[in-house]
């Protein structure tokens, strides 16, 4: 366990946030070699058939990994204030609703499952294949969210390094069963999913393991899972419910794009897949800096440190806007030899689009930047409502330009998209940092 509310706030949001980091490389690792794989076996209709519906994964994991990092929160705000039984208490809860949230999300997307395919535009070239893929990988959302739970509970504490040594064993092993699966079996893209379930079972059984090993002050069991009313639901669905709602809008939101991104036909589907890829990689700093401030600004709040808060704000948006004009470099340099090695084609109509993508959005990441810090760090202080409203913003954004702006302008729409609603989306979050920064000078200290 480790405080988060002593030290230079640069040093320690940076030590705090390379494990997370690493975690998140070798996540990337695997969902690049994932498409490498599919491509090289199967051919880009595989991609495409993944493709296609991701989108929908990405939604249902979004909101579970939102809503558990949420549960984090609360926990980091008892572990800065001291009290262990609180914490102990606030992670039993979170791993209870985690699993409900979980299970009923599993029923909801199979009940509606065709008319979902339908409402993706899923071509039918590649629907059965994209059926087989999705069905499974929503069937293992239960782990993922019990794997979520315990890894940002463990952050909350300070432990950032746990979830990182079965992310990475995870990793690992979902390559390895991906290329038996896949190669050697030939189950097709149903079996890169069954690969990636296999790995997420075993990766939430380790981590629970080592962590009633490691720490007895968070072991629990069994009974330990009873909700009841003095656990503090309240607080945690508020803050779980939050975060994950911000992070489903935009999962929502992209998934809308996604629909219309499938009627402009395979190769642009399988350009985006490719470029969204590549963008997984260049966003992963801004993502790990907005965990880390979470935590940081959850611990220092409850530790009532509002001047480390503003502190750690400043140098962690300096990093984000530095990292964002090196993004913009690769992207105007080794842009198109880095989509051509992950699509395994060099078909004119796919690299062109990947890359053309890649030119105008990386041009505005120094706004996505701010937006990470800004909302991660709001959220860490129990400031729920702004950061929702900013996701809605992102949402209908992408909502209007799907419906409106795709038929007209193609594929450029899509390009365009994400950059209009980042810009419009940081003005709530610029406003509401400046609120309670200056509301809350009562509650600074000195070090």
């Amino acid at each position: 366990m480790k405080e988060l509310t002593k030290g230079n706030p640069l040093k320690v949001i940076c030590l705090f946030s390379l494990p997370i980091l690493l975690g998140r490389l070798f996540n990337l690792a695997y969902s690049l070699a994932d498409m490498k794989i599919l491509g090289y076996f199967l051919g880009k209709d595989a991609i495409a058939a993944a493709g296609s519906v991701s989108s929908l994964y990405d939604l249902t994991n979004s909101f579970i990994i939102g809503l558990t990092n949420g549960f984090g929160v609360i926990t980091a705000m008892h572990y800065g204030s001291g009290s262990m039984d609180k914490t102990k208490r606030s992670l039993t809860t979170s791993v209870t609703l985690s699993i409900i949230f979980s299970l009923s999300m599993i029923a909801v997307c199979f009940l509606a499952f065709n008319p979902i395919l339908d409402l993706l535009n899923v071509s039918d070239t590649v629907r059965q294949s994209a059926s087989e893929y999705i069905a499974i990988m929503l069937a293992g959302l239960v782990f993922s969210a019990f794997y979520n739970c315990l890894a940002a509970s463990l952050r909350a504490v300070g432990d950032a390094y746990t979830p990182l040594i079965f992310l990475i064993l995870s990793t690992i092993l979902n390559i390895l069963l991906d290329i038996a699966f896949v190669g050697s079996l030939g189950l097709g893209t149903k079996g890169a999913a069954a690969a990636t379930v296999a790995s997420q079972i075993i990766c939430a059984v380790l981590c629970h393991i080592y962590t009633f090993i490691r720490y007895k002050e968070l072991r629990f069991g069994l009974k330990d899972l009873i909700l009841q009313k003095e656990t503090g639901i309240r607080a945690l669905l508020s803050s779980g419910m939050s975060m994950a709602l911000m992070s489903s809008m935009v999962a929502f939101g992209t998934l809308s794009l996604q629909s219309a991104i499938n009627s402009l036909g395979d190769n642009i589907v399988v350009a985006h897949a490719a470029t969204r890829k590549l963008s997984g990689i260049y966003m992963l700093p801004f993502g790990v800096f907005g965990t880390a401030m979470a935590t940081y600004s959850g611990q220092n709040y409850g530790a009532g440190r509002i001047d480390r808060i503003k502190e750690g704000i400043k140098v962690t948006v300096i990093i984000s806007c530095i990292y964002s004009a090196l993004c913009v470099l690769v992207s105007y340099t080794i842009c198109p030899g880095i989509i051509e090695a992950l699509t395994s084609t060099s078909e004119t109509e796919i690299i062109t689009n990947a890359v053309n993508y890649q030119k105008f959005d990386t041009l505005f990441y120094v706004v996505t930047a701010f937006i990470s810090v800004y909302r991660n760090a709001l959220q860490g202080m129990g400031e729920h409502k702004l950061p929702v409203v900013s996701s809605f913003a992102e949402l209908l954004g992408k909502l209007l330009i799907a419906l409106f702006l795709t038929p007209v302008l193609k594929y450029t729409a899509i390009i365009i998209a994400e950059p209009v609603v980042w810009i419009i989306m940081v003005i709530p979050l610029i406003y509401g940092i400046h609120k309670k920064m200056n509301g809350s000078k009562k509650h600074g200290g000195s070090e």
